[in-house]
């Protein structure tokens, strides 16, 4: 097998395992256009662990690296039994039963995501940020340091669906109980400090001063606005910089007595635990919490408006983002679409996105596509950036391949052969336990069936080139694409033509 086929079954298992969990195509697009299958959840927002991230990190670098030593060799797979139940609170649990490592991971995932922010941008995401900050006895560093002395790690962060706050622990029972009880205290009491309040404003606002010289971010942003319009989706889950300064802890307060109650929680837990002591783990963290009902979801977004958006932005590279709304998650059409996006963009080298932009043409570095499947309607989107001469040019190539793909659908040869591939990277998406929480909190969020995972992989192999064709196409329009670029306005020049070897450097580097 060459490097560059275990480079992509590894990306597209990472991507899968991306897109079956928590954090990731669920949650739609605040990020640089360079990212592939933009996702919100990709992004560190103020309110993220850093040890969290890095927690993350080294899994999929280990994941990537024993690529390297499979070859053809099949990846094992991990059966996972699920157990669920219900705490008195009205909490949602979802466990699985893991002894491999004495350890276990705890992550709870609130419907309160920016989608509920009520016409303040960024309040969701500063009561995440809060939730760390103090206690009562204790401030910001003495939490950090009581964690970090217990040998676990805190995690939060926000979204446009949800917010999420995490806990790895060693399951040994003096080191647990220390540890969700510290756990309990900042998801359940937070304090609210306002010099910390204060502080963490300040660096969002510096953030928003740095997204302007970003132009694939400022990109993302004017897409959303233009694809949701008055949709609680198009606001950045950050913020704004208007709304920012304003907000209050009194705002905080209400906010998370309202959002981050037992009854709007799922509950995730995976580790060296027996269902007794699970049980025992979800109560406690659940009778922490506020009582209250869960919240809606948002309402159903209109269609938007096909057209073009650009923003002027001096540099060499001109980036373009195209979108149109896909579908909700747990839609019977996901599979279909999933696969058939995999042979068109979301795959890495060998879609017919990359091969036909990048390696036939030299015209970007990478250009990516993927659906974000949310509580309503997510997005679709494809993004990449090129030289700004080309940059009409390479988006009417885009827009034309698309509607070939629409109009003849994938090859029998591509179908099965990004069957393969997502079988074979299937495992990826159980590889360690951080992985399955995600999973996890995911199904439990968004009331999928406990046998969601098996059942897609199902799904993805019955598929026919027919049901590609006819998802695709029932869901995507040629024509129906909201279109934002980013860069200067120059004087044009008509693309190259193909090559038929495949070019050694893309004339597109990416802008940093």
């Amino acid at each position: 097998m060459s490097d560059r086929h275990l480079l992509r079954r590894g990306l597209l298992g990472l991507t899968l395992a991306s897109c079956l969990a928590l954090a990731a195509c669920n949650e739609g697009g605040d990020t640089a256009a360079s990212i592939p299958v933009p996702t919100e959840g990709t992004v560190a927002t103020p309110a993220e662990s850093g040890q969290a991230i890095a927690i993350e990190a080294e899994a999929a670098s280990m994941q990537l690296n024993s690529l390297a030593e499979l070859g053809d060799k099949p990846l094992a797979r991990r059966e996972l039994n699920i157990q669920s139940w219900q705490t008195d609170g009205g909490a949602k649990v979802l466990f699985v039963e893991a002894h491999q490592l004495p350890m276990f991971d705890l992550r709870l995932t609130f419907a309160a995501g920016s989608s509920h922010d009520d016409g303040v941008p960024g309040l969701a995401m500063l009561t995440n940020a809060m939730l760390n900050e103090g206690v009562e006895g204790k401030d910001v560093t003495a939490i950090a340091e009581g964690f970090e002395g217990l040998g676990a790690n805190f995690g939060n962060g926000s979204y446009r669906d949800m917010a999420v706050a995490s806990l790895r622990s060693l399951s040994e029972p003096d080191k647990r109980k220390q540890a969700l009880q510290l756990f309990s205290q900042v998801l359940g009491q937070p304090s609210f400090p306002e010099d910390s309040l204060q502080r963490i404003k300040n660096q969002v606002l510096a953030g928003f001063e740095f997204q302007k010289q970003n132009p694939g971010k400022l990109a993302s942003l004017e897409l959303f606005e233009q694809l949701y319009g008055d949709h609680p989706y198009a606001h950045s889950s950050e913020g704004t910089p208007e709304s920012i300064p304003g907000i209050s802890v009194a705002e905080l307060r209400a906010f998370h007595k309202k959002g981050y109650t037992a009854g709007n929680a799922v509950i995730a837990l995976v580790g060296d635990l027996s269902r007794e002591e699970a049980e025992a783990i979800a109560a406690q963290a659940s009778a922490a919490l506020p009582q209250g009902p869960a919240l809606p979801p948002p309402p159903l977004p209109s269609e938007p408006t096909a057209g073009t958006q650009h923003i002027e932005f001096p540099s060499n590279q001109t980036h373009l983002m195209l979108a149109q709304l896909g579908i909700p998650r747990g839609h019977p059409d996901y599979a279909a679409l999933y696969l058939g996006n995999q042979i068109l963009g979301g795959g890495g080298f060998g879609t017919r996105l990359m091969e036909e932009i990048r390696e036939k043409r030299g015209l970007t570095y990478g250009v990516y596509s993927g659906f974000s499947p949310m509580q309503v309607a997510g997005p679709f989107m494809i993004s990449l950036q090129t030289r700004a001469e080309l940059a009409e040019g390479t988006l009417e190539l885009v827009q034309r391949l698309v509607a070939d793909f629409l109009q003849n659908g994938p090859t029998d040869a591509e179908l099965e052969r990004s069957k393969r591939e997502v079988a074979g990277s299937f495992p990826l998406s159980t590889a360690s336990n951080s992985d399955i929480v995600g999973q996890l909190g995911s199904i439990g969020f968004y009331d999928l069936p406990l046998t969601y995972l098996e059942d897609f992989m199902q799904q993805v192999q019955a598929l026919s080139v027919e049901d590609v064709k006819a998802a695709m196409n029932k869901h995507l329009s040629p024509d129906g694409f909201v279109i934002v670029t980013a860069g200067p306005q120059v004087e044009q020049k008509p693309l190259p033509p193909p090559s038929t070897k495949p070019l050694e450097q893309p004339s597109s580097v990416p802008e940093h």
